[in-house]
């Protein structure tokens, strides 16, 4: 009987527990027994070892909850792994030829990697070191572009747009700035959709850095027509002309430095330029990518599952799910990693928001 490993990596996503069922209900009508590794590689990587069997039971329904049941991590790449030195620093080491020698002790016909950018070059990694492995892309940013979307996204933008519908009463109401700071460390999606979705006046993205000044202005003018308010949307990965992206030190073992806090960074950079509204911030966080998913990313997560295993089954690894002019297919894990999915200034989106009034203090 043949087996398929399924494992989820990177940050938790609402829709992976979909691609889970996906997977695993295709893959046992087709008599294969499905497996899950808990945190990613981390699973076969540990000793003892952590890979679960994915029964009936343990699949059944989960397509409606958030998260992830196997569990992930983003700071434990096979191929950029931190390894704790004696004087508390961290070091990090490749130990995807390990990893590539304990799948292959397992003897698995099939490896789903579920993830994003980071986790589609480590499936790269191992196809070309023999593994058969298939990637679905996960990411609430919907940065990868060979894929016309990813599962997550809609989930993470509709939680972000009723969120800031809250802040537009509010702001209405005590004549203020109100500031919601959404996720987006290199691409500016899920301000950008929910900015159009919003009505917001100011959308700041990190493909577009802004000028203080012209925000002012901007507020200002709101302001000048009588008892204004200003909505703003910034991503978190959004910087000015004349500055940097508000960061913190990365924690041990990530790769990346932490973002966040850059609402409140704007409403200093707003001050310091002379803004005199009264001004309040919102940080989203998380909560962007946690709770239920919605059904657009259901049916898109179900639908990434079963094609995954499709073509696990015919035997065509080293390739990617994608969804491309309304089908879903699959690209190469060559074609899936080459080019990020940022957000163009001449895409047709910006120009529809800068004709709706948003100004991106360009």
């Amino acid at each position: 009987m043949k087996k398929i490993l399924i494992l989820t990596g990177g940050g938790d996503c609402p829709g992976l527990n979909a691609v889970i069922r996906g997977v695993a209900k295709s893959a046992r009508k087709e008599k294969w027994e499905v497996y899950g590794s808990i945190e990613a590689f981390n699973g076969v990587l540990n000793e003892p070892q952590e890979i679960i069997r994915l029964t009936s039971k343990r699949t059944a329904g989960i397509h409606v909850k958030g998260g992830t049941i196997l569990k992930t991590t983003n700071k434990s790449s096979p191929i950029k792994f931190p390894v704790m030195q004696q004087d508390g620093s961290i070091k990090f080491i490749d130990r995807s030829d390990e990893l590539v020698d304990k799948l292959k002790k397992l003897d698995f016909d099939a490896v789903i990697n579920i993830g994003g950018d980071g986790s589609q070059r480590i499936s790269k990694v191992l196809f070309d070191k023999g593994i058969p492995i298939i990637g679905v892309p996960k990411t609430i940013d919907n940065d990868l572009s060979a894929t016309d979307m990813t599962f997550g996204f809609q989930t993470a933008v509709q939680i972000a747009t009723d969120s800031f519908d809250k802040l537009v009463t509010t702001a209405e109401s005590h004549h203020r700035v109100m500031i919601m700071e959404v996720m987006g460390r290199d691409a500016g999606w899920i301000a950008l959709h929910t900015a159009i979705a919003g009505g917001a006046e100011i959308c700041l993205i990190p493909e577009i850095p802004y000028d203080v000044n012209k925000l002012v202005k901007r507020i200002e003018l709101r302001y000048s027509k009588g008892r204004g308010f200003v909505n703003i949307v910034i991503a978190e990965g959004a910087r000015p002309k004349a500055g940097s992206v508000t960061a913190s030190t990365a924690e041990k073992g990530s790769e990346h430095v932490r973002l966040g806090g850059v609402a409140y960074q704007l409403t200093k950079q707003l001050k310091d330029a002379g803004c005199k509204a009264e001004i309040r911030e919102t940080v989203l966080g998380h909560v962007q990518r946690g709770g239920t998913p919605s059904a657009f990313d259901r049916v898109l997560a179900s639908a990434f599952g079963v094609k995954a295993f499709e073509l696990a089954n015919e035997n065509k690894f080293g390739r990617m799910v994608a969804l491309r002019n309304n089908t879903i297919t699959s690209v190469t894990l060559k074609e899936a990693t080459s080019e990020p999915n940022f957000v163009k200034k001449d895409t047709y989106l910006v120009k529809a928001a800068k004709e709706l009034g948003i100004s991106f203090g360009d």
